[in-house]
């Protein structure tokens, strides 16, 4: 195998880096995609302050099913897969869980983040209902380090 010349290592240092970087400056940049909630009863316009779906609830097993759907096409990209953060986002297993939890969870997901005018996180409450934003909570709940 014939070696790379310096050259050719220096540009392909460059453009792994370019990748990375724009790995680094699209975090927050996504659009939230739709989820099919489809099992679950409508909650209705006004915001819970407590996630209906915990253990018991009828509906609990489809919320955690959904949940997990929705928080792969919409969460793990910054989050991380599974929950588990790569740094770049908090990692949501150190969410407290019940309603403690629901307090920040739902503050985060109906105002987003932005800092110096950047967005780090979408509102995404603008994009999903309360089913879904719900549901996605459930699941997160069975991954967290208190369950």
């Amino acid at each position: 195998m014939k070696p790379i010349s310096k050259k050719a290592g220096l540009f392909t240092v460059a453009l792994f880096s370019a990748g990375l970087s724009g790995l680094v400056l699209a975090h927050g940049d996504v659009t939230p995609q739709a989820v099919e909630t489809k099992g679950l009863t409508p909650l209705g316009t006004e915001w819970l302050e407590e996630n209906p779906y915990r253990p018991g609830h009828p509906e609990y097993d489809a919320a955690v099913k959904i949940g997990a759907s929705a928080y792969n096409q919409n969460c793990a990209r910054c989050h991380g897969l599974e929950a588990i953060s790569g740094g770049i986002a908090p990692d949501l297993r150190e969410m407290e869980d019940g309603i403690e939890g629901d307090e920040w969870y739902l503050y985060r997901v109906r105002e987003g983040s932005v800092r110096d005018g950047r967005v780090y996180m979408p509102r995404m409450a603008d994009y999903m209902d309360q089913e879904a934003v719900w549901a996605i909570r459930a699941w997160l709940e069975t991954v967290s380090h208190g369950h």
